[in-house]
């Protein structure tokens, strides 16, 4: 079954080793059993990521204090959403919600969970705001976990990125069920990349930073391509290959970004990889026991492939939307891996589009990219209305549709000064956005 979202799973038959010894063979295998499991290929989930502001001011243009973030946050960590609240390094809030059976219960559930978040924000004179990079403001790390302090001296190489990203920037992150075989894990792995940069332009919503534009319409997706691509991007895998093996050789090759300690610091040795810790111990980091389960876990939390395998796919290549413009990704990739048939037709589509980098700097201004956009939009939407249970989401594409899509712009077009006045793409007929 998918665990909670945005939590790792598995079958620990190799659980004996995580105070124990771990060997590279059952670090492989544990990857490819573990983040490559079978489960219910309709279940859904999301992590909504979003930007903190004060009342009155949607554009994001004057700064929180830190203690009021965690005032904020630690008022908001007691209401009755369904799911988990976390507090992200810059202060985004991160709503993870539970794993549903269906699109609309996911749209529903989220939706009641938002609406709590939102009013209670406002009682405490503070907004919650849709945007894949904060405009106006500098990133600041208000958080002092040992994780971030660590993650926050890896990237300094890439700087102003790994600041950007950990600090500035928020997502949807789209969680589905791997499939329920392997031939169905391999189909959407290979699907979920082939659809990536077209979806990632068509749900732009970054293109401004430090109170002007970046010249990128995904400024989010452009920091994550300009860090280290050891850990990012696109694990390498070809579409006969099983993902599971692939990935888990790329995993492990990776280099550690940080190894937990009781007390002290989390740096890890330069370049070390996770291999070389599992075939050296002690020699290479002798402060500590030789690696375990637990911290073969905590280094793949901190690898950030496009699509990230843990037990179900997470989807990390969207912006956070404006309103509740999220459901509509939601309702797109849902749509579009549930038939194989349709998934054929959309990879056909996206057969050849651009790359990454090209999605994220020119997104809907490219016009194969804008064409396959509109493709990708309207194949979906006719896929929802297939089904009266998700005829209104397919309305809400369509809509989504004639604001942007359709005239070849995504939110990233809008200024920010414009934000208080976009439509904010509630597909419920209760309550409001």
């Amino acid at each position: 079954m998918m665990a909670s979202t945005g939590i790792l799973r598995g079958d620990n038959s190799i659980a004996d080793q995580q105070e124990g010894l771990l060997t590279v063979a059952a670090a492989e295998e544990w990857i490819q059993r573990t983040c490559f499991s079978t489960g219910p290929a309709g279940r859904i989930g999301l992590e909504l990521e979003l930007l903190m502001g004060r009342v009155g001011d949607p554009s994001l243009q004057r700064p929180f204090a830190d203690d009021n973030y965690r005032r904020l946050f630690s008022e908001l960590r007691h209401l009755d959403v369904h799911g988990s609240l976390t507090l992200e390094p810059g202060g985004q809030l991160e709503l993870s919600s539970h794993p549903e059976a269906s699109l609309q219960d996911l749209i529903f559930s989220v939706h009641g969970s938002l609406k709590l978040l939102r009013e209670q924000a406002a009682d405490l004179d503070a907004i919650l705001v849709g945007a894949g990079v904060s405009p106006h403001l500098e990133p600041r790390r208000i958080t002092q976990a040992p994780r971030y302090a660590a993650m926050e001296q890896y990237f300094e190489p890439w700087a102003p990125a790994g600041q950007t990203m950990m600090c500035s920037t928020a997502s949807v992150q789209i969680n589905v069920e791997a499939g329920a075989d392997d031939v169905e894990i391999r189909h959407r792995w290979n699907l979920l990349y082939s659809i990536g940069p077209v979806l990632a332009a068509t749900f732009a919503n970054s293109g401004w930073i430090g109170g002007r534009r970046s010249g990128w319409k995904s400024t989010r997706l452009a920091a994550w391509l300009a860090l280290d691509p050891a850990r990012t991007g696109v694990p390498p895998f070809s579409a006969a290959q099983d993902p599971g093996v692939s990935y888990s050789r790329w995993a492990l090759d990776a280099p550690l970004m940080m190894i937990r300690r009781d007390a002290g610091e989390w740096q890890a040795p330069a370049g070390l990889t996770f291999r070389d810790w599992l075939r050296l111990g002690t020699a290479v980091v002798p402060d500590r026991p030789p690696a375990n389960l637990e911290d073969l876990k905590q280094h793949l939390s901190t690898l950030f492939p496009h699509v990230r395998p843990k037990g179900y796919f997470e989807i990390r290549y969207i912006d956070a939307q404006p309103g509740c413009w999220w459901a509509v990704p939601a309702a797109v990739v849902s749509a579009l891996i549930a038939n194989p048939a349709v998934s054929d037709q959309a990879r056909g589509i996206c057969a050849g589009s651009p790359d990454w980098e090209v999605s994220a700097r020119l997104g809907l201004e490219d016009p194969g990219i804008a064409s396959r956009a509109v493709q990708l939009m309207s194949l979906a939407a006719d896929e929802l209305l297939n089904d009266p249970a998700t005829a209104n989401l397919a309305r809400q594409v369509e809509e989504y549709a004639e604001t942007w899509t359709l005239r070849s712009l995504a939110p990233a077009d809008d200024q920010p000064s414009a934000w208080a006045t976009r439509k904010q793409g509630c597909a419920l007929d209760t309550g409001s956005c």
